[in-house]
């Protein structure tokens, strides 16, 4: 794996260094809107794919990191002209650091709130935990609207800074990934995957199963929570309505098209997800087909890209990658 794994880092590094001078503006922002959203699936296979956990809360840790980062970077001033509903909180204003500890404090609130949720959470299993977690996130929507003097209420945040670039983002990326594999190939991952395989016989064999599910969900919540605030960022602006259902939605598409428990196949779907579904656009669009054409077809790139995935999970039912690494498959050859 060593070998391997050396080669990817330099892989990604490349890609991150030389993509600049490749894409254009709107193909960075497809580039960066792919690292972040790597950064969410990787973390949500971790709990969903690894552990084996129903959980449908990544859009509500998304919604936290989101705000705490833009409150974060928001300077005083700003909170004042931008809060119209009520007056920002007093501790609202004092909040103000620069983007390292804003994704930091992001990341740290999630994690407080995933181990305050799993008390209640880890009491249930299978669909009723994803009825549970399925909940949470519609709450953190419901309090995002009605806490104006904290988020603004409906109305959402503007204006915060954009201060990452590809450099931020492909790095937070290649490290999340890194360390979900070290916890992965650790012996909390071995704890993890005993637990996705057979909860009671884990527990039978002496796995303190609440212990490893509260620390997979406060991991994956941690690095959702920075996810979230890279996508404040990057977007500069946040409403509620940015972190609904459907966010959670695009999550499970990826890792379940992937593969679920493998991070290379939370990579690929990320690719084939989020930048597929922006690199269709043309579709939309009138086409010239060998001299003739077609008027535009506006949402045709979705019929195509649905298509095309249920052509894929017809032929993998696992995913691309099943529960494979790429590593894996190398070993394979050389054998």
């Amino acid at each position: 794996m060593n070998k391997n794994f050396v080669i990817y880092l330099l892989v990604s590094i490349l890609i991150i260094v030389f993509t600049p001078y490749i894409f254009d503006d709107y193909g960075m922002r497809i580039i960066n809107n792919i690292f972040i959203f790597i950064i969410l699936a990787a973390s949500y296979n971790l709990i969903n794919g690894v552990t084996g956990q129903f959980s449908l809360e990544p859009n509500g840790f998304a919604a936290i990191g989101a705000y705490v980062t833009a409150l974060c970077l928001l300077s005083e001033d700003l909170k004042w002209e931008l809060f119209q509903l009520e007056d920002p909180a007093p501790w609202v204003l004092a909040l103000n650091t620069s983007l390292v500890p804003a994704l930091l404090l992001s990341g740290l609130a999630a994690t407080f709130v995933a181990i305050c949720l799993a008390i209640p959470v880890f009491r249930v299993r299978g669909d009723y935990l994803a009825i549970v977690t399925l909940g949470f996130g519609f709450i953190i929507k419901v309090i995002a609207i009605n806490s104006p003097e904290i988020t603004n209420g409906s109305i959402g945040l503007n204006e915060i800074p954009s201060v990452i670039n590809i450099y931020w983002t492909g790095g937070i990326a290649i490290l999340t990934v890194i360390i979900m594999l070290n916890i992965i190939y650790s012996k909390y991952g071995r704890a993890m995957k005993a637990v996705r395989d057979d909860e009671d016989a884990a527990s039978a064999i002496g796995i303190n199963t609440f212990k490893i599910k509260t620390m997979a969900f406060g991991t994956s919540a941690f690095f959702e929570g920075i996810g979230g605030g890279l996508l404040a960022v990057l977007l500069t602006t946040i409403s509620p309505d940015l972190f609904t259902f459907f966010l959670t939605f695009q999550l499970l598409i990826i890792i379940v098209l992937g593969g679920l428990g493998s991070m290379s196949g939370a990579i690929l779907g990320t690719i084939l997800v989020i930048g597929g579904s922006e690199w269709l656009r043309f579709l939309d669009d009138s086409l010239n087909i060998f001299g003739y054409q077609t008027d535009a077809h506006p949402g045709l790139r979705m019929v195509v890209f649905s298509l095309i995935l249920i052509i894929v999970m017809l032929f993998a039912r696992e995913g691309i990658m099943g529960r494979k690494e790429f590593s894996d498959i190398f070993k394979r050859r050389r054998k």
